[in-house]
Formats: structure tokens, sequence, C-alpha cells
């Protein structure tokens, strides 16, 4: 029986892994290495946050992204977006150097038994664990526009789920979302030549500033710190302290879960947008149904105003949802056990674990217990931490070093299984 099972290989479970091996404990991994960054992002996207604050963590700070970059022969500067397929790749680095070997296979069951839990990976294998920390990344948790739900997909997707925009290329095709997502995949289609407009709730854009330099004038620097999530106190609150986010009354939580880092493009995507996308601001789709060709959109305002459209497709960058209901993989009844709030996210204590014992979140599961930072890679960090201190709390032992091998320095664990980008 393990002592941990890590669901999950992307930056979070990834980095788990690597502070769970270094504290000795007997550990499995499951999942396939970074795959929502390689298998559900368009070529030629890049990272929003900025380089530093991209770091997979672990124990010794010596994986990082810059030390990556350097092996390849190029650096990580701040405000110089990083390629996401870069990312993907130094993720992979990260696992041939950090992390026991990767098991690539997924999980289709997790179920609660009286001494632990148990896996059923998807050829059929049952591994036991004393604890499971359940990384699953975003895609469980995809969310579409109720008018949009149950339309053919030939029609009708979602921004996850195209790692290749190629297939739309002199086509009509209608973005939904105001986001990040949906103005970077707008200008990747129009870049192309694909006939492509935004369609966004919102009465006008948002875009983020261009950072300041990293060495500014302290005055400068105390009324605006850096942090992992942008400039200004706010954010460094929500980057660096998510112990003290998690003190704060529920309410207040999930307002701010909810609110905070709301729908905005990065500095250096405006002028790619600005000047090849079509954007049709406050408006919202009321209904969508086939006809020949594509599909037609009935659009509203917040003043009431209706406008039709015709398009040929539709992707919808509509953002994430992790309730505990989209958990498909944990069985009814473990699933039916845990503690939720009122907008059904999972009730999380200081160091990640549910309301039943031994089963830890991660990721977007955890924003709402533990604040913004757990949408970003930068939340890793502090993730990792706590929650591997939680799982030995758990367990009530300290489990000796050396149980499971860890890097040394020079050294590479055996990854073979692990494919290259």
């Amino acid at each position: 029986m393990y002592d941990l099972l890590v669901v999950g290989a992307g930056p979070y479970g990834l980095s788990i892994a690597s502070h769970a091996a270094a504290a000795g404990l007997n550990l499995r991994i499951l999942g396939r290495p970074m795959a929502a960054w390689r298998d559900n992002m368009p070529r030629g996207m890049f990272l929003k946050s900025e380089p530093w604050a991209s770091n997979l963590a672990d124990p010794e700070r010596r994986w990082r992204l810059d030390a990556y970059c350097a092996t390849q022969g190029g650096t990580a500067r701040h405000a110089e977006p990083i390629p996401v397929a870069m990312f993907a790749a130094y993720g992979l680095w990260f696992a041939s150097n950090a992390v026991p070997s990767v098991d690539e296979r997924t999980v289709s069951q997790l179920t609660a038994r009286q001494d632990g839990f148990e896996v059923v990976t998807e050829d059929g294998e049952v591994l036991r664990a004393r604890t499971v920390a359940l990384a699953v990344g975003l895609m469980p948790f995809v969310e579409m526009p109720s008018a949009l739900r149950g339309l053919d997909p030939a029609l009708v997707s979602h921004s996850s789920h195209h790692s290749d925009l190629g297939r739309f290329r002199g086509k009509d095709v209608t973005v939904v979302g105001g986001g990040q997502a949906a103005l970077e995949t707008a200008a990747l289609l129009a870049e192309q030549g694909t006939r492509v407009r935004v369609l966004a709730r919102a009465e006008q854009l948002r875009w983020n500033d261009v950072p300041p330099p990293l060495r500014r004038p302290w005055r400068e620097s105390a009324r605006a710190p850096h942090s992992g999530l942008g400039c200004g106190w706010r954010n460094w609150f929500y980057a660096e302290c998510p112990d003290l986010f998690h003190r704060l009354p529920a309410a207040t939580r999930a307002r701010i879960a909810a609110t905070a880092l709301g729908p905005a493009g990065a500095w250096w995507l405006r002028n790619r947008v600005e000047t090849t996308v079509e954007v049709l601001l406050d408006r919202e789709v009321a209904s969508a149904r086939a006809v020949p060709g594509g599909l037609r959109l009935e659009t509203v305002s917040r003043c009431g105003g209706s406008v039709s459209l015709e398009t040929e497709h539709v992707i919808a960058a509509t953002g994430f949802r992790a309730a505990v209901d989209r958990l498909g993989l944990l069985d009814a009844e473990l699933r039916g056990s845990l503690a939720t709030t009122p907008e059904g996210f999972p009730v999380v204590g200081r160091s990640f674990e549910s309301s039943h014992p031994g089963l830890f979140l991660a990721g977007l599961l955890t924003a709402s217990a533990f604040g913004p930072a757990m949408r970003f890679v930068h939340g890793a960090t502090y993730t990792a931490t706590t929650l591997v201190q939680g799982v030995r709390r758990r367990l009530g032992t300290r489990a000796p070093a050396g149980t499971i091998p860890v890097p040394a320095a020079g050294e590479r664990i055996d990854v073979s299984s692990v494919a290259r980008p």
C-alpha cells in the first residue's frame, strides 16, 4: 500500500510529487505529464503569467523555468511571454528530474476504503493508498453557456478542446468570452485567415497593463508591489498569503474567488486583437440552433436589444467551474460524502484536506478556499509544501528519507515512459 497516490501530472501534481518524494513518502503519481498544456491549448499560445511566477515547485528550487530555458539556449525574462509549448516542455523536464517515474495511465475510479483508498486505472489495475492527492487540473470542469449545451460538437466546442486551429482556416467562427483564452484564440484564428468575431457580455474589454520593471524606486514598489498575480497589494495578498486568505469568512472567500482577477487580455495581445478581430460587446447568447451551413445565434444585450447572427462554428472560451459534482472519477458514495460550499465547491481544510480524511485536493478545486492563486501555476509552491505536510500529519509518521529515489545533483530519474513534445 502506498503512503500517497497523486492523481494528475500537471504543474500541481508534479510539484506535490516532488515534495512528497523528498519527504521520503512511498509514492506513486498517475497521469500523462502536462497533458492539458500539450493537448488542449492551440499552438502559438503564450503564458499570461510572468516567467518568474510560472515555476513548478521542488523543495530545493533547482528545477525552475529559467534553469530549463538556459538548457535550451534561451532566457526567461520579465515582461517577455513564454510560449505554451516551451512551458509544456519545461514540465516534462521537471518530471524527469524532480519526481519519481510517472505512471502515464489515467484513473477511472477512486473509492474510499476502511484503511484508505482504492484506485482503478484505465486498464483495470487496482492500486491502494493510505492518502490521495487529487490534482486533476482544469479539464473535468469545462464550463459551457446553457444556450450552447447539447449542440453538435461539430458546431460548438470549448476553447480547451483545440490543440490545432487549422481546421477553421477560411471559415467563419464566433468566439464567446472576453478573457485571455477568448481573445488569444480569436487572434490566432484571424492570423491564419479565419473570419472571426468575439462576442462578450462586458460593455468593454479589459486589458492588463504592461508590467513595470522588477527593479524600481522603492516608493513605486511600496505603492504597487510585484506579485505572482500582478502588481498591487491586493494581488500580492492573493498571491503570497493563501494561508491568510483561508482564514477569511467563507462568504468573503466565495465572493473574492468568483470576482477577483476577472476576464482580461494580456498587454502583449491587445494590438493583435484590435487590428484584426471584430468585437461585439454587451452581447450574450440567448439561444442557438443548427441551420444549413452552421448555427444561428440569438443574442441579447443588457438593455434588452436582440441581434441574430449566423456562423459556421462557435468556440466557447467560457472558463471552468470546479464543482464537486463534476469529479466523475470519484465513486458516487465518496463524491456524495464530501462537504461543499453553497456554490458546490469542496470544503478544504488548512492543509488542503477535504472533509473525507486522507483525501487532499489541489489546484482549481481549492480556489474558493485558498484564493485566486490556485487558478495559476504560481499557487503550486504553497500547495505542494502545505499539502505534503498535511499528508505526513495524516499518516502520523515521519517516513525515512530515501523511500523513493530523489534526483541527486546531475542525476536523472528514469522517465522512459514520458513522451516528449
